[in-house]
């Protein structure tokens, strides 16, 4: 809806308010009246629409005001005073909106992220804006995804919407699409990881389905406006690969299953046949990038048997092009499974800047429990249960501790 209002209207803080007007205007009408009407989504984008037009009017009259005034004391200056009224001047045709319906407005979901991934903003702030404004996410999820403060991403959203503002950066399709293909990459990547493994603390499951297809529709959607980017194909297929173990990942209690004892028979195979097409269409371009690396990772996973060792060396490759230690860890663990216990967990110990990151304390406490320390164990799983938020997450994790906690001699308590 926010990417619909912001492309008939030129505006993105301007369809913002309006469309935060109609929300609120909603929840009063829709429940003192007969209830939720029978096309709420054009309820709501009608009202959200004419919220925005009356701030246009009011800031255009606001200016024209100011305009008179200052046309007035000139001429009063000059001696020759003659206010007149003038009419504002209206900056939107009702007619080409009055019309318009919501047909079509799923293109205008991928088209406000790009506008999002403005080259005037840092970084940091696109990507944290378009996961905001065009993904749906909160600024608690963005936090988690970024494993930053709730308060930091917050104020780079402020900053960016100000500098969009301020800077009156045009709500116009980018003349330069190509070069924002990886920042684009990026944040679609953000929303499936979320969608993937909800960050929230209110999550009802492991996986919210909605947000990883709408991802995954999005990643579709862009792979095949820009087929000469394989980074987005790559990306497309690393979706896909992760998303067809669905159905393997909980079992009937939503209880977390690990990748190694997932039923396999349960994995989608039409979605696994989609990444491996997605993969090689991306390959053959020869330009091999991150996201690229991790989906030939995912493939791997995908056959009978994972080549441990294979798996280390793409991590190899993958630190050359995207160092850090979220990807140290990982090829840590895949170490763990093609080398031993011992030499991940020597790995693991030299990683610095995760001790808020649960995953890093959970691979840790498994190493530990691995090589016969039972103690270090427990307190590891203790840690990452702790920083965990998702319930099936922390479910797992404290079973986990459970499952090593040392049974105490009769009669201590």
């Amino acid at each position: 809806m926010l990417a619909l209002l912001a492309d008939r209207l030129g505006n993105l803080d301007v369809a913002h308010d309006g469309l935060q007007d109609a929300y609120a205007k909603a929840a009063s009408v829709w429940a003192a009246d007969a209830g939720v009407p029978d096309d709420p989504a054009a309820w709501v984008y009608v009202v959200a629409r004419n919220a925005a037009i009356d701030r246009i009017r009011r800031d255009a009259a606001a200016r024209n005001r100011l305009a008179s005034q200052a046309r007035v004391l000139d001429t009063a200056v000059a001696g020759d005073v003659d206010p007149g009224e003038e009419e504002p001047p209206s900056l939107i045709a009702d007619e080409g909106l009055a019309d318009e319906g919501l047909a079509g407005a799923g293109d205008e979901q991928l088209r406000l992220m790009l506008l999002c991934c403005h080259p005037a903003l840092s970084r940091e702030s696109q990507v944290v804006l378009t996961l905001r404004l065009a993904g749906g996410l909160t600024t608690e999820e963005i936090a988690a995804a970024f494993l930053l403060q709730e308060s930091t991403v917050q104020q780079r959203i402020v900053r960016a919407k100000r500098k969009i503002r301020e800077a009156r950066i045009p709500l116009a399709m980018p003349a330069e699409l190509p070069e924002r293909a990886q920042l684009l990459a990026t944040v679609l990547g953000l929303i499936f990881n979320e969608g993937y493994v909800a960050h929230s603390s209110d999550a009802a499951t492991l996986t919210r389905s909605d947000l990883a297809d709408q991802a995954i529709r999005l990643t579709a959607t862009a792979a095949d406006a820009l087929p000469d980017e394989p980074e987005l194909a790559g990306l497309l297929a690393l979706e896909l690969f992760h998303r067809s173990r669905e159905r393997a990942r909980t079992d009937a209690s939503g209880r977390l299953i690990r990748l190694a004892e997932q039923d396999r028979s349960l994995w989608e195979a039409s979605f696994i046949a989609r990444g491996h097409a997605a993969l090689a269409a991306a390959l053959n371009h020869r330009r091999l990038g991150p996201w690229q690396m991790q989906a030939l990772i995912a493939a791997e996973h995908t056959r009978r048997a994972t080549d441990w060792e294979r798996v280390v060396r793409y991590y190899d490759t993958l630190l050359g092009m995207s160092p850090g230690p979220v990807i140290r860890l990982s090829r840590a663990i895949a170490v763990g499974e093609a080398q031993g216990p011992e030499a991940a967990l020597a790995e693991v110990e030299e990683i610095d800047g995760l001790d808020g990151y649960h995953l890093f304390h959970a691979a840790r406490a498994d190493l530990l429990e691995r090589t016969g320390d039972p103690h270090g164990a427990v307190a590891a799983w203790d840690r990452a249960a702790a920083l965990a938020t998702n319930p099936a997450e922390v479910q797992y994790l404290r079973s986990r501790t459970r499952d090593v906690r040392p049974i105490p001699p009769r009669g201590v308590i």
